[in-house]
């Protein structure tokens, strides 16, 4: 099956996005050992925006469409820009990853309850579900010690990006690859203005090209195109619940790839997401 083909599968194309989704994690810490996380990102988005500029050399399209542009560029510093700053910065201010996934982990059922004036209770059932089992899995890292209330306004900063911006994401109706670039751009100058606020320390070593051309091309490229075409084409509510099972890949490739053994609460987290999400389709 070529490239084509499998975006224009939904079941593939959804297979395949938490597949490279839940690869992040694995990268995004190895590369935070190697450097700073606004130098990350700023690479990270570099990489992302050259690698689809030249993409817009053999598509010929260059920008949104005209009269779509403001808001194609508000959409993009509201889901990519601000979520990605107040994300790490949440992190930055006390807040530990478990903690912060499992408030993120509110997304879809915010999103069901503002896109959708009618639902099963099913559906709600199996949202609630997947919610129960992301907590099961990152049940280590609920603890507040070290928490501010800077890193919580942070946190919920976050929240409410990942989430307005999702359903503003929903609206636009252009293919991925032509409003990827700018929002890529305004991200980059976002990171760009919060770089002077932290500790500057990198080490260009193989420790920080990998991630960095890692996160760039497979997750901010391909991995951001489908979702893209997922929002686009699916029902938002469905996509994001998605991302429950994001924890479920990264767990398992921590233990294929570094070695680190899943505990039970972390097994019985999956049973629970994976339940949950057949209910959410079921139920759609």
């Amino acid at each position: 099956m070529n490239i084509k083909n499998l975006f224009a599968s939904s079941g593939a194309a959804m297979a395949l996005f938490v597949l490279l989704w839940g690869s992040a994690a694995i990268f995004t810490r190895w590369g935070l050992d190697n450097t700073s996380v606004f130098i990350l990102l700023i690479w990270r988005y570099a990489i992302a925006l050259f690698a689809l500029t030249l993409l817009a050399f053999k598509t010929k399209v260059w920008l949104p469409d005209l009269g779509t542009r403001k808001y194609v560029l508000c959409t993009g510093a509201l889901l990519i820009g601000a979520y990605s700053i107040c994300y790490f910065q949440a992190m930055r201010y006390g807040m530990t990853p478990g903690l912060l996934a499992t408030l993120l982990g509110a997304q879809p059922i915010l999103t069901l309850l503002l896109s959708e004036r009618r639902y099963s209770p099913i559906r709600l059932i199996g949202l609630l579900l997947a919610f129960i089992g992301l907590t099961l899995i990152v049940s280590k890292g609920l603890s507040t010690d070290g928490l501010s209330t800077l890193g919580l306004w942070y946190a919920g900063g976050a929240l409410l990006c990942i989430t307005i911006g999702t359903l503003m994401q929903k609206r636009i109706k252009q293919a991925p690859q032509q409003i990827l670039p700018l929002q890529y751009a305004i991200t980059l100058i976002m990171c760009l203005a919060f770089l002077p606020t932290e500790e500057i320390r990198n080490t260009f070593n193989f420790g920080f090209w990998v991630p960095a051309l890692w996160l760039g091309l497979v997750i901010s490229v391909i991995a951001q195109l489908l979702l893209y075409k997922l929002i686009r084409t699916g029902n938002v509510v469905n996509i994001t619940s998605l991302f429950y099972l994001v924890p479920v890949v990264t767990a398992i490739l921590d233990y294929i790839i570094l070695g680190n053994a899943m505990s039970t609460m972390a097994i019985l987290g999956m049973f629970s997401i994976i339940a949950g999400i057949i209910l959410v389709f079921r139920k759609s």
